[in-house]
């Protein structure tokens, strides 16, 4: 195997990675350092993503590895919720693209459904295997929404039903399902009727090389430099219903009754007018609870500034109400910095509570509020969790192991496809 096809979508894909923009975050982050991990394992790569706006056909990040973007859908920005009206052109235009340029691949290795099931089309035509990794699934995301919202204007917002559907075929007719936690195994094979044998996990990974302790004097500076105090909890990631950030304002009354001199840093959303609107009602809330001094709200916050400001909380809170795994909890946990997660995720079932970490349900402000405020309280379990969450973040998550064993999940893929066309021929 020596040419991998990588397909993701939505959002901003570039070398130069925009994150905080619209439908740009962990999964943007996923696909760039694992195209980068293959590439440096010596293999060919193709990242193929949607060109829109002003961007460039390509960035050639390095010799083995390249952005290919293909037009589709005109020139404005489409949420990855609309891409099903406008996929059909996206296989027909790469299709194209690869028999005009005569590349030729070993694998398609797609992300979310709307790669997908582009990805399951092109792999067809072009006879090859195709490897895919869902990051979300739309069965467990309604489910978890429960009535947040109407069902009318849920399925007018997210489009569900189409989702799931196009979920299906694709789990059914690829050859092979990575996904990135244990129960997202198990709804696959009980919700999606997944063969056991066709779906497997390999955990996300994170650049060990960025995101490390550093000792408290470094700390005392960088906290001046961000404007972080040393008892802030940060809250940080893209403006969405699901990232839970209402839940987690709710949950700041019970903090601050048991450590008055604590305060949130929320470093959430962009500035598209959506994020706009989100951050709006979040700040009406908190001035409805009477908090809204507690609270420093901060702009984007830049790729080469992340790991700082990750290191300069002393609490990171990651209360979402679905999240399939949870990469910044675990950067945050790489750079020494106690986490308290959702207990409605993937990384809950990997950590060992008061060791590595906390965790708690964010539906209960009373519940996840107090765990927020224990390693405020008590420096000695604080001091455990950022040694212990920075040991386990990096033992089981470096990208490089990650990609060595999404490798061998490619290799084995080839090796069916190649049986079953022998069979057949």
């Amino acid at each position: 195997m020596k040419s991998i096809l990588m397909i993701s979508l939505h959002g901003y894909v570039g070398a130069n990675v925009e994150l905080g923009k619209p439908d740009t975050g962990g999964q943007v982050v996923y696909v760039l350092e694992l195209a980068d991990r293959f590439s440096r394992l010596g293999k060919r790569v193709d990242l193929v993503t949607r060109q829109f706006e002003d961007q460039p056909e390509y960035d050639h990040v390095d010799e083995n590895f390249s952005i290919w973007r293909i037009p589709f859908g005109g020139k404005e920005f489409i949420r990855k919720e609309d891409m099903h009206d406008h996929l059909k052109k996206f296989v027909n235009n790469t299709l194209a693209a690869i028999k005009k340029e005569r590349k030729k691949y070993d694998v398609v290795y797609s992300h979310y459904w709307d790669a997908g099931w582009a990805g399951q089309k092109i792999a067809e035509e072009l006879g090859i295997s195709h490897v895919h990794t869902p990051h979300s699934l739309g069965w467990w995301k309604q489910y978890s929404m429960g009535s947040d919202m109407d069902e009318k204007k849920m399925e007018e917002v997210y489009r569900f039903k189409e989702r799931i559907r196009k979920e299906y075929f694709v789990y059914q007719m690829c050859n092979h399902v990575i996904a990135t936690t244990l129960p997202q195994v198990d709804l696959l094979v009980q919700q999606y009727d997944v063969l056991p044998r066709n779906c497997s996990m390999v955990p996300p990974g994170i650049d060990e090389n960025r995101f490390y302790p550093v000792p408290t004097k470094e700390t005392d500076k960088i906290r001046a430099k961000y404007d972080i105090h040393p008892t802030d909890i940060l809250a940080l990631g893209r403006m969405a219903h699901n990232k839970g950030y209402d839940l987690l304002i709710k949950s700041l009354p019970t903090v601050f009754d048991l450590c008055p001199e604590a305060r949130l840093v929320a470093a959430v959303g962009g500035d598209s007018k959506q994020d706009k609107e989100g951050i709006k009602k979040l700040k009406t809330l908190a001035s409805e609870l009477g908090i809204q001094d507690k609270i420093k709200w901060k702009n984007y916050i830049a790729d080469e500034d992340l790991a700082n400001v990750y290191r300069a909380a002393h609490v990171f809170a990651m209360p979402s109400r679905y999240e399939p795994f949870g990469m910044v909890a675990i950067e945050a946990m790489a750079c020494g910095t106690p986490s308290v997660v959702t207990v409605h995720g993937g990384l809950y079932d990997l950590i060992d509570f008061g060791n590595q970490a906390l965790f708690a349900d964010p539906h209960r402000p009373v519940e996840f509020g107090a765990m927020l405020a224990m390693p405020l309280l008590y420096p000695s379990l604080r001091n455990e969790l950022s040694v212990e969450g920075a040991r386990f973040a990096r033992r089981n998550f470096g990208w490089t192991g990650i990609a060595k064993r999404i490798l061998e999940k490619f290799k084995s893929s080839i090796n069916q496809q190649t049986m079953e066309s022998n069979i057949y021929s």
